[in-house]
């Protein structure tokens, strides 16, 4: 049919992510990106409307394929308490960084480290992605028996511990080292105090 794009948009998408995960956005050149992608310049920039745009689809794309695994983590039961929340989140991270099909580390942790690279929605797209998971993060420890200032803090350590271990995996310490590091996280957890069972019944 004239007209009709003669290559398949989501993997060119998918295939445009995974070069912004591996360089970052500063090092994801055009000529990087068509030989990705296998578009030429003029496809490129007519489906995706440039780089930034083309950064932006990426995250997009990158969202909808982790942060289901991410709420399934959270969403619980955690019987183990606040303990369990952080294992169970920091599992998907290192799930996703032992996957043979993609980059090492994280798309949005390299994203982060070039944030002043990024135009003005880049950087908001990234900061929202991260506050998204804080809070969702808090959310789960607050349910799993957390008090709301162990929850705030260990959202955040939590957090933190996540995006570095995307670094370290860069670097390219053992799959062994990054879950010693998560199993450590986990157990500092063990110490949040969770709150009293609220009472039942009329008083």
């Amino acid at each position: 049919m004239a007209g009709r794009k003669q290559f398949d948009m989501d993997e060119a998408l998918r295939r445009a992510m995974h070069v912004f995960w591996r360089w970052g956005y500063s090092e994801a050149s055009i000529d990087r990106l068509t030989e990705g992608t296998g578009l030429g310049r003029g496809s490129l920039y007519g489906t995706f409307g440039g780089k930034s745009a083309l950064f932006r689809k990426s995250l997009e794309r990158y969202a909808q394929t982790y942060q289901p695994q991410y709420e399934q983590a959270l969403s619980g039961p955690h019987p183990g308490g606040p303990s369990a929340v952080v294992a169970a989140y920091l599992q998907v991270a290192l799930n996703r960084i032992a996957d043979p099909t993609v980059p090492d580390g994280c798309l949005l942790t390299v994203s982060a480290t070039q944030f002043p690279a990024l135009d003005a929605e880049g950087q908001a797209m990234v900061r929202a992605m991260i506050d998204g998971l804080r809070a969702r993060l808090e959310q789960a420890l607050l349910a799993a028996g957390a008090g709301e200032q162990e929850a705030v803090e260990l959202a955040l350590c939590t957090l933190a511990t996540n995006k570095s271990l995307a670094v370290l995996s860069r670097a390219g310490f053992s799959g062994e080292d990054l879950a010693t590091v998560a199993a450590a996280a986990a157990k500092n957890a063990e110490t949040v105090p969770n709150r009293p069972a609220e009472p039942s019944g009329p008083r």
